[in-house]
């Protein structure tokens, strides 16, 4: 993610990482490095940090014109790098010569899901408040609650090697070159489609709805067939539930066969996915317990199923905008993620500064991208 500032000072540095510190002391597993596929050393080896100066303008040079490819370079590790196994998290500050600047905070993923890294960015901007100006940092120590929560007593660790070689959807086509471009929906569009929908669906609904429509029309070639993906978290569904900030992937991947027909009304896809996102409640958080018949599902998945993977996730309500290091909130937060798999799809949905609007980050072949653009519900709902 990165969190773009307006009128901040370089002197803020030291209290940046000063307080990364002491946030890291809570969010203790960021800072250790991961010994194989199933644990995390907890040895406080650190994460990476840089800073970087940026001459010019930051709404001139970035912000009227946000490809993907550009905000690269505001990123700690550029693709196709991945973060090394020595490190967690990286993060890159970078100050502009107009007094912006803009946090980069890439996570593993394997470490943490997008509420985990939303509500680490809050902390660690709650602790910064907390640290400007006063060298001894002991009142910035209890900011942050103890936010790590043993997750393993809810799901015990398992060896299941066939979790990192079954590849159940093969890349169809990866020489394609894939392209990632950003759309704005804005409130009043969003409030005309949920209109339009009727039965009172979502944002996320009627951004499912009109995505996937759209999307599979586009991208649809002979003997296509199509898979949906979302990830829903499961933090509120157990019983108790378990914070917001436990560290972890504490989410569920739903994988669905969806209606693809011209025919097939946005109505009858919120009512789909509507019912998928409500079956995952307590009784669903048991079954995919470690002898549940969830793990069971994906452990029997066939490794020749020809299908387009269209994956759909949202990081919508969450807590990006809240991230106020003492210069404010953040007037535009950004996932500049770029798409090199050729074959499958992504969508990622973030809110836009208002809190009402959505942007949404789509991937798609060159040629798939211009009949996207030239469509006529993207047209009417979206801006470019």
């Amino acid at each position: 993610m990165i969190l773009f500032y307006s009128g901040v000072s370089k002197n803020n540095s030291h209290h940046l990482k000063k307080s990364l510190s002491e946030t890291l002391t809570h969010y203790y597993p960021l800072a250790g490095r991961v010994k194989d596929h199933l644990s995390v050393d907890c040895d406080d080896y650190g994460v990476y940090f840089v800073e970087a100066d940026v001459a010019g303008d930051m709404s001139d040079q970035v912000l009227k014109q946000p490809e993907p490819q550009l905000l690269e370079q505001l990123m700690p590790c550029k693709p196709p790098e991945q973060l090394t196994n020595l490190f967690n998290l990286a993060i890159q500050v970078s100050y502009f010569g107009c007094g912006g600047v803009a946090i980069c905070v890439c996570f593993r993923h394997v470490i943490a899901d997008a509420t985990a890294a939303a509500n680490f960015i809050k902390s660690w901007a709650t602790t910064s408040v907390a640290c400007g100006g006063n060298d001894d940092s002991s009142s910035s120590s209890t900011t942050v609650k103890d936010v790590i929560f043993d997750c393993t007593s809810l799901f015990p660790p398992q060896d299941w090697p066939f979790l990192l070689t079954n590849n159940a959807h093969e890349i169809l086509n990866p020489s394609t070159e894939m392209v990632t471009k950003r759309f704005v929906f804005d409130k009043s569009k969003i409030a005309a489609l949920r209109g339009k929908i009727g039965n009172g669906p979502t944002r996320f609904e009627a951004m499912f709805a009109l995505l996937w429509s759209v999307v599979t029309t586009v991208t649809r070639r002979e003997g296509d067939e199509f898979l949906a993906a979302f990830p829903v978290s499961i933090r509120k569904k157990m019983n108790p539930p378990i914070s917001e900030q436990c560290i972890g992937n504490i989410c569920t991947l739903i994988m669905a066969d969806l209606p693809t027909e011209e025919t097939t009304t946005y109505n009858i896809l919120v009512e789909k996915v509507r019912e998928l996102i409500s079956m995952v409640n307590e009784d669903y958080v048991k079954k995919a317990s470690p002898n549940g018949w969830i793990l069971n599902c994906i452990k029997d998945t066939k490794t020749d199923i020809r299908r387009r993977l269209v994956h759909i996730s949202s990081a919508c309500r969450l807590p990006w905008y809240e991230a106020d290091f003492g210069w404010g909130k953040p007037i535009w937060v950004a996932i500049p993620q770029r798409h090199n798999e050729g074959g499958s799809i992504f969508v990622a949905l973030l809110d836009t500064c208002d809190g009402g609007g959505v942007e949404a980050w789509i991937g798609l072949s060159k040629e798939e991208m211009t009949k996207f653009q030239q469509h006529s519900n993207i047209i009417a709902y979206s801006s470019f």
